[in-house]
Order: C-alpha cells, then structure tokens, then sequence
C-alpha cells in the first residue's frame, strides 16, 4: 500500500538507504548541467549587415550631393507636403544615429536569442527595418537635389509603395541568408536521470521561485490603482486593479512534483489554486537545464513561445518538460535535478501500469 507523507521539500520513508538515495539525486543533478550553447557570431554579423549598407550608402549619396543640397532641406512631409525642416548636416547626423542605434540593437536582440527558433525571423525583420529607413532617407535626400526652396519639395504617395517593396525583399533575404534555426537538443528516452525510488514508496518535491521586480511591480500597481480609484474613481483605477491581481499571482510561485506530476501555485493564494497542473500521462520525460530568461523567452514570467511555453523567473537552473504533443514546458527553480529525476521516476511508474 502506498504511503503519502506530507510534502516538505524531497523525502521519503526508506531510511535504511537515505543516504545512497541522495547521493544519486545529487549525481542526478550535476550530469544534468549543460554546456551553453555557441554565441552565433555569424547571425549576428548578418543582422547588423544591413545597416552597415544602408549607411555606407547614404554616407556616398550625400558626399555626391551636397553642393546641390538647399539649406534647409525638407525633411518631413505631412501627405506630400513639407512641414518639417532640418539643415543637411543635421539631416545625416540624425539619419546615421537612427541606423546606428537600430543596428546595434538588432544585433544585441539576435546576440540574446542566438539560440532560439525565432531568430531567422528576428533577422529578416532587421533588413525589412534597414530596407524601410535606406529607401525613406536616400528618397528624401534625392528629393531636395537642386531644390532652391525647400517647402517646395513633395513626397510623391507612390515612394510609399516603393518602401513597402523595398522592406518586403529585404525581409525575404535575411530570412534566406539566417538559414533555419536549430531545434533545441533533445535527450533520448531513459537518458535524464531516475531516483532509485523503492517500490511501495511515494516521495514529494516542493520549492518556491520568487521574482522581487515582478513582486514590487504588482504592488505598485495595485497601490496605484487604489489610490487612482479614491481619487478620481474605481472606474479609472480598474486598469490598474487588475494588472496588479494579475501579476502577483506570477511573482512568486510553488513548485511540486507528487505522485500526480507537476503543478505551479501561486504563493500568495491558497494551496490548492494552482494555474497549472501537467499530469504523467502527459509527460514524455522531464530534464532540467540552465535557461536564460531574456535570451529564450524574452523577459519574466509566465511565456509563451514557437514549440512551447514556461514560467520563467529568473535565469539559471530549470525544469524542462517534454510533452506528449512534443511541446515544452519549462520553469526555473532551485534543485531541479533532483525535481526532475523524482518526475521521471513517476512517469516510469505511470507508463509501466498503463503497459506502455
């Protein structure tokens, strides 16, 4: 007959082999520590190619028109017209900054997120973007060549279309040149670790994952809304309100793996409200890896993404599961070798009675 103990933790009643039992889920847990993945110098240097173009470009097209610029050029259009103004240095200095501060910040995006499905797309939108700023700026410098006045200067409607074109080709080329993003590796069935769980035996595994931002965050926002409410109305204040109770929830949550599988609940609301709960019979196998929050998913909290989703807090150790649709779920904790060899174990046992 099984025996379930309250969950504190990872215990178990076998105290004859206590200690050869947690020494298997400490090897567990350093054979799961992975090697980081490569940086992708090469994607990099692609995303930021554009730019580098497109300012070397506009760089020789000034250097070739600048005697035949008027002073001030026309540098903005509200329809065809001119409204806005700007000298020629002016122009090109904010035009290089404009490019340069994009570029660099492509090319950090793509640095962070070197590794994830979503990078090709993340390139291709970095030369739709380049493409889009070349055509508008060399247009509008061509514009103003032999112009005397400038508020004579027009827009023609059609150089939309040509903007449009332009960023659209350039798009399919970075997606072309980015290649196909690398599927994240996969551990073969029965290599992530086990516990040498006796048999007539149930253990549980609980921790608790905490974000401070997210926590002072949700308190700001309701301590906002309350006082917004008060103020000028709970109509007003209702925003507020709900972004608070929604993000609290996240901020700090409890990790269990149990005989049923693994569950999240918030810490600041009772036990049994948990958001999400993944049973063993939707478990294929469970491995735990470090992850970093901004360069796969982009931020905290609960997220979702191309082939899965996760609850990530904070960077570092983390629980992945590999689902029966073949998707992923992960979130990052404290000990999760040990959560996953103990998830694994139950996922045998599940499978083995099922007579899979």
């Amino acid at each position: 007959m099984d025996v379930q103990l309250p969950i504190v933790e990872l215990f178990y009643y076998y105290p004859n082999n206590w200690e050869v039992v947690m020494k298997s889920a400490k090897s567990a847990k350093s054979a799961l520590r992975s090697v980081r993945p490569s940086t992708g110098p090469r994607r990099v240097r692609i995303a930021v190619l554009p730019f580098v173009v497109v300012i070397l470009t506009l760089g020789s097209l000034y250097a070739g028109v600048a005697g035949r610029l008027p002073d001030p050029l026309a540098v903005h259009f509200d329809g065809d017209r001119a409204d806005g103004f700007s000298s020629a240095q002016g122009y090109l200095a904010g035009c290089l900054a404009l490019l340069l501060v994009f570029g660099v910040g492509c090319g950090l995006l793509v640095r962070l997120r070197v590794h994830t499905t979503e990078v090709p797309w993340l390139i291709a939108a970095s030369y739709a973007t380049a493409a889009m700023l070349g055509c508008s700026m060399c247009l509008t410098l061509l514009g103003n060549v032999d112009v005397t006045d400038a508020s004579a200067v027009r827009q023609p409607q059609w150089q939309m279309v040509v903007f449009l074109g332009a960023a659209l080709l350039a798009g399919a080329l970075g997606r072309l040149l980015a290649g196909a993003a690398p599927p994240p590796p996969r551990r073969a069935r029965g290599e992530a670790p086990r516990l040498d769980l006796p048999a007539g035996t149930t253990a549980g595994w609980s921790r608790t994952i905490s974000s401070p931002p997210l926590v002072a965050l949700g308190v700001v926002l309701l301590g906002a809304g309350l006082l917004v409410g008060i103020l000028a109305g709970w109509l007003s204040g209702a925003g507020l309100l709900f972004g608070g109770a929604a993000v609290l929830p996240l901020a700090s949550v409890r990790v269990t793996v149990d005989r049923h599988g693994l569950s999240l609940s918030p810490t600041f609301l009772p036990y049994r409200c948990r958001f999400r709960r993944i049973p063993l019979d939707r478990i294929a196998e469970a491995g735990s890896r470090r992850v970093a929050c901004f360069a796969e998913f982009g931020g905290w909290g609960y997220r979702i993404r191309a082939g899965g989703s996760g609850l990530v807090l904070r960077s570092g150790e983390g629980i992945v599961v590999r689902l029966t649709n073949g998707k992923e779920f992960v979130v990052t904790v404290d000990d999760a070798a040990t959560a996953v060899a103990l998830l694994n174990t139950y996922t045998d046992r599940a499978r083995a009675r099922q007579g899979g």
